[in-house]
C-alpha cells in the first residue's frame, strides 16, 4: 500500500472462539472474521478440533481470500479458534499470520490467537532460552510460554503465563477438547461473550461478531479473567486483580461503530463527540462532510448540534484493501485518491466544515485538504474528534513513532498551516471521555496524555519504538 494510506492509526487484531456440538464450526470462524476484518487486512487464520486432533488453516489475505467453501468443509470440529491480523509486531509474512500452533512435549497441541502487545517480550525471550530463537512475534512467544509449562495442565499454564506477561493482550487459546480467552488485568482490548441459540458459547473481540453468528451477548470477559469452554459449559477463574483501562482509541476510530460496550454504543459515542465538537469549536460554514467511514456519525452529530446541513462530499472505494502494486511516484503523491473521491457538484463554492477521526502524521489530512481544495471548495474547516495524537501506542495500534506523530512537537497552529486547511480543531480529552459514559480512570488515554497504565521500559518509551523492534530483525 502506499505509504500515504499507511499515515494514519492502523488497526490492531480480531480474534473469536467457539465450541458448539453439532454446529459448523469452521463456518461460523469464517463468518466471526469476516465481522471483524475491520481489525486487520494482512493475514487470517482458523484452527479446529474434532475432540482428537487440531487442524489449522491460515494464508495472507481478507478473510473471503484465504477461506473457500471447499476449504472450509474439509475442516471438520465442534470447537475452533479465528484471527485477522494487522501486524503491529513481526513482519507480515506468513509465518507470522495466526493462529500459531504449538505440539506440548507430551504431544498434545494447543493453538493461539493474540490481539495486544506485549510490553516485556525481551524478558520472556529471556526466560525461554533457546526456544526464543524461533519466536518473531510476541504472539509467538506466548504460545511458546504455554507450551513450555509442560508440568500442568493447560488451564494452569495459561494463569502462569497471564501471571508472567506484562502489556495488552486478549487471547483466545484451544487445545483438542476446550477453548480458553483470556484478558490481561487492564482490559485494553475489548473481548466479549455470547451464546449461541441451540447452546454453545462464542468468543469475540466484538459484539459485531457476535451478531453474524445469531449469538446473544452476555458479558465482557472481564479484565484478569480466564475463561473455559467445554463439554461441561462455562467456567471462569481470575489470575489478576482487575485495573481496568480500555483503549479510548477503540471509540475514536478502531471499533466497529455497532460494536456495544456496556454503556453505550460506538456510533452514539461518536454522534457525541461531534455533537459536542459544535459546541467547543464552532464555525460558520455551508455543509458539514465526514471523512469516511469513521467520521461519518460524529458529522452527522456536528450537524445536528450546530445546524448546518449535513452532505456526504466524499465518496470511498470500499474494496481498496493492502495493495502489493506500488504506484509510479507520481501517483504515490495522489495516495489520497486511492481511497476518496470528492463530490465536485456537492463540494464546489461550499465552506466545509470537514470531521475526522484523527490527525497523526499529517500526510493524509494535507492530501485532503488539496484535494477539496482542487474540487472547488471556498473554505476548509477541518474538526478532529480526538486531541492531538502526542505519544505513541505500546498496546496493540500500530502508531508512528514519538519522533513522526504531527501533535508531539507542534501546535494546532502550526498543524493547521501544514494540512493547509482554513481552521483546525481537536475535541478536548475531557469531552472525548465524557461520550464514552465511561470514568476517565477506567480508560487508556496514553496516546493522548502520555499516562501509560501499563509501564513501559523507559528507553523504549522515551524513543517511542515498536517494544518488539528486536524481534523484526
Amino acid at each position: 500500500m502506499a505509504e500515504q494510506l499507511r499515515s494514519g492509526a492502523r488497526d490492531e487484531c480480531g480474534v473469536f472462539a467457539v465450541y458448539a456440538r453439532g454446529e459448523t464450526v469452521a463456518t461460523l470462524c469464517f463468518y466471526g472474521l469476516y465481522a471483524l476484518q475491520h481489525r486487520g487486512q494482512e493475514s487470517a487464520g482458523i484452527a479446529v478440533s474434532d475432540g482428537v486432533n487440531i487442524l489449522v488453516g491460515k494464508e495472507m489475505g481478507l478473510v473471503s481470500q484465504v477461506f473457500t467453501e471447499a476449504r472450509l468443509a474439509g475442516m471438520d470440529g465442534h470447537l475452533g479458534i479465528g484471527h485477522v491480523r494487522y501486524s503491529t509486531t513481526g513482519a507480515s509474512t506468513w509465518d507470522n499470520a495466526q493462529p500459531a500452533f504449538k505440539v506440548t512435549p507430551s504431544g498434545a497441541g494447543l493453538a493461539l490467537a493474540h490481539n495486544g502487545n506485549l510490553v516485556n517480550t525481551a524478558d520472556l525471550a529471556r526466560l525461554l532460552g533457546p526456544a526464543a530463537d524461533k519466536c518473531t512475534t510476541d504472539s509467538e512467544v506466548l504460545a511458546e510460554l504455554l507450551a513450555s509449562n509442560i508440568d500442568v495442565s493447560l488451564d494452569e499454564a495459561l494463569v502462569r503465563t497471564c501471571q508472567a506477561v506484562r502489556g495488552a493482550f486478549s487471547l483466545v487459546v484451544m487445545d483438542e477438547s476446550t477453548i480458553y480467552a483470556a484478558r490481561d488485568p487492564h482490559g485494553v482490548r475489548p473481548l466479549v461473550i455470547g451464546r449461541l441459540p441451540r447452546g454453545g458459547f462464542v468468543i469475540a473481540s466484538e459484539t459485531a461478531a457476535l451478531d453474524i453468528v445469531g449469538a446473544h451477548l452476555v458479558r465482557d470477559v472481564e479484565p484478569g479473567e480466564i475463561v473455559a469452554v467445554d463439554e461441561r459449559g462455562l467456567r471462569s477463574r481470575h489470575f489478576a486483580e482487575p485495573q481496568p483501562s480500555l483503549c479510548l482509541f477503540e471509540y475514536v476510530y478502531v471499533a466497529r461503530p455497532d460494536h456495544r460496550f456496556a454503556e453505550t454504543t460506538v456510533y452514539a459515542a461518536r454522534r457525541r463527540m461531534g455533537a459536542m465538537l459544535a459546541g467547543e469549536a464552532p464555525v460558520a460554514a455551508d455543509l458539514v462532510i465526514p471523512v469516511p467511514e469513521c467520521g461519518t456519525a460524529a458529522a452527522s452529530g456536528y450537524a445536528e448540534a450546530s445546524g448546518i446541513p449535513y452532505a456526504e462530499g466524499l465518496v470511498k472505494n470500499r474494496y481498496v484493501g493492502r495493495t502489493f502494486i506500488q504506484p509510479s511516484p507520481s501517483l504515490r503523491e495522489l495516495g489520497i485518491r486511492l481511497k476518496l473521491n470528492p463530490l465536485r457538484d456537492v463540494l464546489a463554492g461550499q465552506r466545509l466544515v470537514v470531521v475526522d477521526d484523527s490527525i497523526v502524521r499529517g500526510n493524509t489530512s494535507r492530501q485532503l485538504v488539496a484535494m477539496l481544495r482542487e474540487a472547488g471548495a471556498a473554505e476548509v474547516h477541518l474538526r478532529i474528534t480526538s486531541p492531538p495524537v502526542r505519544n505513541p501506542c505500546f498496546y496493540g495500534i500500530d502508531m508512528a513513532t514519538r519522533a513522526e506523530l504531527i501533535g508531539s512537537d507542534l501546535t494546532v497552529d502550526e498543524i493547521r498551516d501544514f494540512v493547509g486547511a482554513d481552521s483546525l480543531a481537536y475535541l478536548s480529552l475531557d469531552a472525548l471521555v465524557a461520550t464514552t459514559r465511561r470514568p476517565a480512570s477506567s480508560l487508556c488515554r496514553a496516546c493522548f496524555d502520555g499516562h501509560y497504565p501499563i509501564p513501559v521500559p523507559g528507553e523504549q518509551a522515551e524513543a517511542g519504538k515498536d517494544v518488539l523492534a528486536e524481534l523484526r530483525r
